[in-house]
């Protein structure tokens, strides 16, 4: 039976902390710059932050259901806000990496960390099976708005300064990720009022696994491990960064354009729901994915940010089509019993591979040019959707006609 109270609940968290990491994302790389920091060490600092999460989603994925699921996500609330908190007071670059990867710290301004794993394991009992990818597809929106909202409240310290309320711009931008990790705070409590229907099942076996579901994890986990590091390449802190550098664009014109790429990315969640009910999940999945990537080599050729901005909206429109569509295909393709297991590896997989990637990406933007990670990661994304295409084009789930699992 849905639990109705919780989907609101899980709907509300994920628009708070969305919020959060929609206004790290787009401060921390003009921040870490704006203290001193070069693009390697931004990017180190970026890959700290993606690998404390990956720590944390491996901890959830092992014990997230033994603990208790809102026990945890209260947990990770708050460690998620100190160290948001810890950046903002911190100058050291020892000690803000060490908070980036304590408080894990998010720079890629999409929510992707250990609450997810615990948020999508719930979400399908919340909803019920029929309504899934539907609410899926909200529970997305959501975030998109939140992390739309998130980006054009980067802009707050350039308001703080030039309204005299605060002394300076880094005090002012010390105010923002205070702010941040506030709103992330308030997601925790929220956690409390979870039903017990949200902890794990308790008449069933806890994150087994059959045969069949480690055989798919481990085919599906790989091919995610490839779309991760390209998208490693193009977090937020080092897009806006890109944008700062390449084309001068202040940080009120930076924290626009991501408003912008996240209303879009929000409109384009129902329109993925929408899309996967005529002509499936793995086919949306894939055939919105390629066009984004192809809009987005031709930013770094653009000849000034006006142009750099269209195409980057346009491609925004479609890169996250494949977000709720392939959530809710692992969902459906695994037993009741093993969603936070199989929610746990998959983004285990994507957080870990994101953490690596920053830290090249900072490098080779420092080192050779400012476009090469837009390049590589837009052609490492297209190689992944054919092989995701190729792989799993005939493994439907249950609504579309295929065997339960």
């Amino acid at each position: 039976m849905p639990a109705p109270r919780d989907l609101p609940i899980l709907y509300a968290t994920a628009f708070l902390r969305s919020l959060s990491t929609g206004m790290v994302g787009v401060l921390l790389g003009i921040y870490l710059a704006k203290l001193g920091f070069g693009a390697a060490q931004i990017g180190l600092v970026v890959s700290a932050g993606l690998a404390g999460a990956a720590l944390a989603t491996l901890l959830v994925t092992v014990g997230g259901d033994r603990v208790g699921r809102r026990r945890v996500l209260v947990l990770l609330a708050g460690l998620a806000a100190a160290g948001a908190l810890a950046a903002a007071l911190v100058s050291d670059y020892a000690a803000m990496v060490a908070a980036a990867f304590l408080g894990m710290l998010n720079g890629m301004g999409r929510d992707r960390g250990a609450a997810l794993v615990l948020e999508q394991a719930i979400l399908p009992a919340a909803s019920g099976e029929a309504n899934r990818t539907q609410a899926f597809a909200w529970y997305n929106v959501l975030q998109d708005l939140g992390h739309a909202l998130g980006s054009l409240l980067a802009g707050a310290p350039a308001l703080l300064v030039g309204s005299g309320l605060v002394p300076g711009e880094t005090a002012a931008f010390r105010v923002a990720l205070g702010v941040a990790g506030g709103l992330v705070l308030a997601s925790g409590a929220l956690y409390l009022g979870l039903s017990p229907a949200a902890e794990a099942p308790p008449d069933r076996p806890r994150q087994a696994l059959t045969p069949r579901s480690r055989r798919l994890l481990l085919r599906i986990s790989a091919l995610f491990a490839v779309d991760a590091v390209a998208g490693g390449f193009l977090v937020t802190a080092l897009l806006s960064y890109f944008f700062f550098e390449r084309f001068g664009a202040s940080q009120g014109a930076v924290a626009v354009l991501f408003f912008g790429a996240r209303v879009l990315n929000a409109g384009s969640h129902l329109g993925a729901a929408w899309l996967a009910q005529r002509i499936g999940l793995v086919n949306t999945m894939v055939f919105t994915h390629i066009p984004s990537s192809l809009l987005l080599m031709t930013v770094p050729i653009a000849p000034n940010f006006a142009v750099a901005a269209v195409l980057f909206l346009l491609r925004e429109g479609l890169v996250e089509m494949d977000v709720p569509t392939r959530q809710s295909y692992v969902m459906a393709v695994v037993r009741p019993e093993e969603r936070t297991v199989a929610s746990g590896v998959t983004h285990l997989v994507r957080v870990g591979s994101w953490a690596v990637a920053p830290l090249l990406a900072g490098a080779l933007m420092q080192g050779f040019s400012l476009g090469v990670p837009l390049v590589i990661g837009a052609g490492m994304k297209i190689g992944y959707d054919l092989l995701l295409w190729g792989s799993f084009r005939r493994l439907k789930p249950p609504e579309e006609g295929g065997a339960p699992p």
